[in-house]
């Protein structure tokens, strides 16, 4: 079925179209001809209003999920609604400043990320989703702490705060001597540089034979460092904040999709995958329903934004994720001005 663009409904079917999306996603339920005839103004019998909702639902717009009740737009409705039909509003003073604050915050930057996004989660009612490179960070400290057996923890002191830590497997012959060696080099010779700068240090020291390490120690430096460093280049931070705020009054009324989208949410690298298509581009993506696999069964929306550099390089994307009936007049523009605020914050 080929939907007609906005301009080729008549009026009357464009002002009954509107009513109906504009109700239901309000209220998640279906919208019926009595409904509209009170509440609209369009000084249409009821009878009218049917009529022109058959007509609307014919051109697959609206659907009715039972004989008796009344009409909500398709996954297709709803997708001329955002194109063709939609007053966005933008966010208000109070909700800039809530999401500003959280970014603005001190500390990791990981931090700042986790807590703006938890903002537009509470501010939009949906999950907030940010999706950004691994960022180097600069060492303070980088150290070896011995686990027993053949196993080391390799920790990482970020000067920004930001602890982390990797188990290494220990090189043949290492005893406690030599694990205590390679600890006071890499304090001595990295604190200040990236995970890149330090390998390319220890890379060009060992291949100088100027680092004074015993073998086993030098294995283990070049071990430790190739970790973080595949670490670093290959895995993006996603972050997840307010699957909570995702079971609400109607939600509760389906809980199978409720549980199936938590069980997506779950599945991170499918979800850093479909942010990353929002990549390309300058405007906001909107996925509704079944247009992104992975959200099919689950009947959800995603909305995402590429985060630009001053200098128009993408260092991140952010979005949402809700119902198919969330308030995209609302949402859409609030997830443009976190995106703006994610850029002075990555760039």
């Amino acid at each position: 079925m080929i939907t007609p663009p906005i301009h080729e409904l008549t009026d009357r079917a464009r002002d009954v179209f509107r009513i109906v999306v504009d109700s239901y996603l309000e209220t998640g339920v279906p919208v019926g001809s009595r409904t509209i005839a009170q509440i609209s103004g369009l000084n249409l019998s009821p009878a009218s209003i049917r009529n022109v909702m058959q007509d609307l639902e014919e051109l697959g717009l609206l659907a009715a999920p039972h004989t008796s009740a009344g009409r909500m737009p398709t996954e297709t409705g709803l997708r001329l609604f955002v194109d063709g039909m939609m007053q966005a509003s933008a966010p208000s003073a109070e909700e800039r400043a809530a999401i500003e604050a959280r970014a603005g915050q001190e500390g990791p930057v990981e931090e700042a990320l986790a807590s703006t996004t938890l903002a537009l989660s509470g501010l939009s009612a949906c999950a907030g989703l940010v999706l950004v490179p691994k960022r180097e960070p600069v060492l303070r400290q980088f150290g070896f702490v011995p686990l027993g057996g053949d196993r080391a923890l390799a920790v990482l002191v970020g000067d920004d705060g930001s602890v982390e830590n990797r188990v290494v497997e220990l090189p043949p012959g290492m005893d406690p001597v030599s694990l205590q060696q390679a600890t006071n080099y890499l304090s001595a010779m990295l604190a200040g540089l990236t995970l890149s700068e330090a390998r390319r240090r220890i890379e060009r020291e060992i291949r100088e034979e100027r680092a004074a390490l015993d073998s086993a120690a030098r294995a283990l430096v070049e071990r430790g460092l190739a970790v973080w460093s595949e670490d670093s280049g290959h895995r993006p931070v996603l972050i997840v904040r307010g699957q909570a705020r995702l079971i609400d009054t109607a939600a509760a009324e389906d809980l199978d999709r409720v549980r199936q989208l938590l069980d997506e949410l779950e599945g991170k690298e499918e979800i850093a995958r479909l942010l990353d298509s929002a990549r390309e581009g300058e405007a906001t993506r909107i996925f509704i329903g079944s247009e992104n696999k992975l959200f099919a069964l689950s009947g959800s929306s995603v909305i995402a934004k590429p985060v630009r550099a001053l200098d128009g390089r993408v260092v991140g994307v952010v979005g949402v994720i809700g119902p198919t009936r969330l308030n995209y007049a609302r949402v859409v523009p609030m997830v443009d001005f976190t995106a703006a605020t994610l850029a002075r914050l990555l760039a």
